[in-house]
């Protein structure tokens, strides 16, 4: 069982201590903040590679990569060989974007159809820069810096990718024919 499986089934709900300062993303601004060592977070939700915590009454996503911050296993930080093709690079990202999820719902972003597309550029030196064009639920929605900087994060994992956009747009706009089948089934939308 998985890191994030233990969380999500023996923890959820629980109070933890973290064992060291972390970094985490702040919801719902999207802003990389230090959670101090010795703090108690309740373990809110753990979907894809990141749970969430709450935190002197806010909510902040933590990387499985920094769960040994609450005495658990970390995940191997997603990356890529030196040598990775383009078509292996392009997976990655893919890839990245499927352990991605809006803290408020338990299907990732790829699968909700809020992806719209990604573009990858090589630079002269061999490095990418990636952009992803991206949409919310809802043009009110909280928590695109969020998704945003989570997806962000875990792509940089890659040494190949030197920077990652992030284009949030809202046309065409968002509707749940987006989502794919197995989300309309996971949240009950048939």
């Amino acid at each position: 069982m998985s890191s994030i499986e233990q969380l999500q089934g023996l923890y959820k709900g629980q109070e933890m201590p973290l064992q060291h300062d972390v970094a985490a993303i702040s919801i719902p601004f999207g802003q990389t903040v230090t959670l101090p060592e010795d703090s108690i977070v309740t373990i809110m939700q753990a979907k894809g590679s990141s749970v969430s915590v709450a935190f002197e009454g806010r909510l902040y996503l933590i990387e499985g990569s920094k769960l040994d911050a609450l005495g658990l296993e970390a995940l191997p930080r997603p990356t890529l060989a030196e040598d990775a093709t383009d078509e292996e690079i392009e997976q990655f990202v893919w890839d990245q974007l499927r352990t991605c999820f809006d803290p408020e719902i338990p299907v990732d972003i790829v699968e909700l159809g809020l992806v719209y597309g990604c573009r990858i550029e090589r630079l002269i030196s061999g490095e990418r820069i990636v952009t992803i064009k991206m949409t919310l639920t809802a043009p009110g929605c909280g928590m695109g810096e969020v998704i945003a900087a989570d997806a962000r994060s875990k792509i940089l994992g890659a040494p190949q990718i030197s920077r990652v956009h992030m284009d949030i747009v809202f046309d065409p706009p968002w509707s749940r024919e987006m989502m794919s089948e197995e989300a309309r089934l996971e949240l009950g939308m048939f």
